[in-house]
């Protein structure tokens, strides 16, 4: 699935997991308001509250009423490990499967990016 083809609310859910797995945020962080991320990505709030739910859902944020949400104790290291996954499981098959058909082997690729 392309980032395109993904609902918005998807997309900024993304954005957010890139930031907390980039350490922009580390558990027990504030994460911004919705309205703020909301004007920063151009979305609008509602969808923004789709996609904070979405981690709340998943136990990755806390609530804590009047003051904000925060990123959850372990929610790196459980984003982390789900990108993993997620990478071996449905990126890498298909990236591994053109590199043999194109002879390139993992010391290459260290060389191209060394």
């Amino acid at each position: 699935m392309t980032d395109e083809s993904k609902p918005v609310y998807l997309r900024l859910r993304d954005i957010i997991a890139a930031s907390i797995l980039d350490g922009d945020y580390h558990d027990g962080d504030l994460l911004p308001s919705v309205r703020a991320f909301a004007a920063q990505q151009g979305a609008n709030p509602l969808t923004v509250a789709k996609a904070y739910q979405s981690f709340q859902d998943d136990g990755l944020v806390v609530v804590r009423r009047g003051v904000g949400m925060f990123v959850a104790d372990g929610a790196t290291r459980r984003l982390r490990e789900a990108e993993r996954d997620r990478f071996f499981g449905s990126v890498w098959p298909p990236v591994a499967a053109q590199m043999r058909r194109l002879g390139i082997r993992i010391e290459d690729v260290d060389r191209q990016n060394g």
